[in-house]
């Protein structure tokens, strides 16, 4: 089983894991972890409890750990650096790219990282300082200072031997950076370059400076847009001045875009990206409670409507048979409608100079929606309860509550954006309780008027 490890699932994996750990074999699950890479180990932390987790990585490699923490979400992360001293977290680290450092230092609390801080070297102090300072989620907090830069006056010839005397680049180098004296960014010489020209070539004659550095104050999604459009492999990463400070490589950029896609999905139910499958009960408990606290509010804001209109309900049975399809065919079409301008605020599509234009083009097709589907369930209420009355309600409240879905899934996520508030967090459940409350309001309101009069 040894020599299929590598091959099996990560299921089939802690299933032969737990197996050999339940029987006391230790050193044989210390052996099948060392067959795996790091990312695979982190995988299997991730997908088993608090109690397997800890024998797990107690059985490491320690010179694997640190390769490991950086892979772990933050939640797993966390649990694990409860479990390691001071001193084995210091030899984890040893060697760490800034960025990684940066991430798997942020989850200890402060007299810990000062404690760590403490035992570092000067140069991996200052690193560790120096990327902490950057604001999170920018292009400085992801970057890494690990670049080989060049002078303009040098021949290609020396950068040549120096690089085979240097032996080893920096992981995902696809091009080297140069810079003047004062370390300012003014091109850049791919290695590609660097094979086919004549080596008597200055660096000058053959270096590229079209291509666009990334300021370290931008965010780090918008970074993952630039890689996109430009099908970058790595990016340097300036100051306002355009002092070369790191770059970013698309190992950093795909982890940015799976965390946004997490972010964005966990979101729509009011979780955290980073929550821990295997988190402990009372902790899922409580991030939990707060969204559900909140939906409970936009449900008791819905049920209010329906009690203002008791009486009628009371009259007329046939309405509480029908009053949930209003709102939920404006609950449907808003979503449609929200999925798409918070997809389009991703990628870029949408933005102050085309922001009208959509919400122009969103209320027609509301409009539209709400004449079609107000004939077409009219008809159908009206063939099956042989009211006409009831069936001039219902249209009446389907038109209105489907135009009124499709200006609030464009508005919104727009207005949201605007007060710096996610709409993949909250947009749908701002969503539902506009089209539940008018959707009820407008079809009990109707139903009062008419049929009760």
């Amino acid at each position: 089983m040894l020599d299929n490890l590598v091959n099996l699932s990560t299921h089939e994996r802690l299933v032969e894991v737990n197996k050999a750990l339940s029987s006391g074999m230790f050193v044989h699950v210390r052996r099948m972890l060392q067959q795996l890479p790091p990312e695979d180990i982190a995988l299997l932390l991730e997908s088993c409890p608090h109690a397997e987790r800890k024998n797990i990585w107690q059985l490491t490699d320690s010179e694997q750990q640190g390769e490991i923490l950086e892979e772990l979400n933050e939640d797993a992360r966390d649990s694990i650096l409860a479990l390691m001293d001071t001193e084995n977290l210091v030899a984890a680290t040893e060697g760490m790219d800034t960025d990684d450092l940066a991430y798997v230092l942020s989850g200890l609390n402060d007299s810990a990282y000062q404690e760590v801080l403490a035992q570092m070297d000067a140069q991996d102090r200052h690193r560790l300082e120096q990327a902490l300072g950057y604001p999170e989620d920018t292009a400085g907090s992801v970057m890494n200072t690990d670049t080989i830069t060049l002078r303009p006056d040098v021949t290609i010839d020396v950068v040549l031997r120096y690089l085979r005397l240097k032996g080893e680049l920096p992981e995902a180098t696809d091009a080297l950076y140069v810079v003047n004296k004062h370390d300012k960014l003014i091109g850049e010489v791919a290695l590609a370059t660097l094979l086919t020209v004549d080596t008597a070539s200055t660096v000058m004659d053959v270096m590229d400076n079209t291509r666009k550095s990334i300021p370290v104050a931008m965010a780090e999604i918008e970074v993952a847009k630039i890689f996109e459009r430009r099908d970058l492999i790595s990016a340097p990463v300036v100051d306002q001045n355009d002092r070369l400070l790191g770059r970013i490589t698309i190992d950093d950029v795909v982890d940015i875009i799976r965390e946004d896609a997490d972010h964005k999905m966990m979101g729509m139910a009011g979780m955290d990206d980073d929550e821990d499958t295997f988190a402990p009960i009372l902790k899922s408990t409580k991030r939990r409670t707060i969204w559900l606290t909140v939906n409970l509010g936009a449900a008791l804001l819905a049920s209010s409507v329906s009690n203002m209109f008791e009486a009628t309900l009371s009259e007329i049975a046939t309405l509480a048979v029908l009053m949930t399809i209003v709102p939920s065919m404006g609950g449907i079409a808003g979503n449609q409608t929200l999925a798409l301008v918070i997809r389009g605020m991703a990628v870029g599509h949408i933005g102050d100079s085309n922001a009208r234009t959509l919400i122009m083009k969103e209320a027609a097709i509301g409009l539209l929606n709400g004449l079609i589907w107000a004939l077409l369930v009219a008809v159908a209420v009206v063939i099956w309860k042989g009211d006409v009355n009831i069936g001039y309600v219902i249209a009446g409240a389907m038109f209105i509550n489907l135009s009124v879905a499709g200006l609030a899934g464009v508005c919104i996520p727009l207005i949201m954006n605007k007060l710096k508030i996610d709409p993949a967090l909250a947009g749908g459940m701002a969503l539902t309780t506009v089209t539940d409350v008018v959707g009820l309001f407008s079809f009990l309101g109707m139903a009062t008027i008419f049929l009760r009069a």
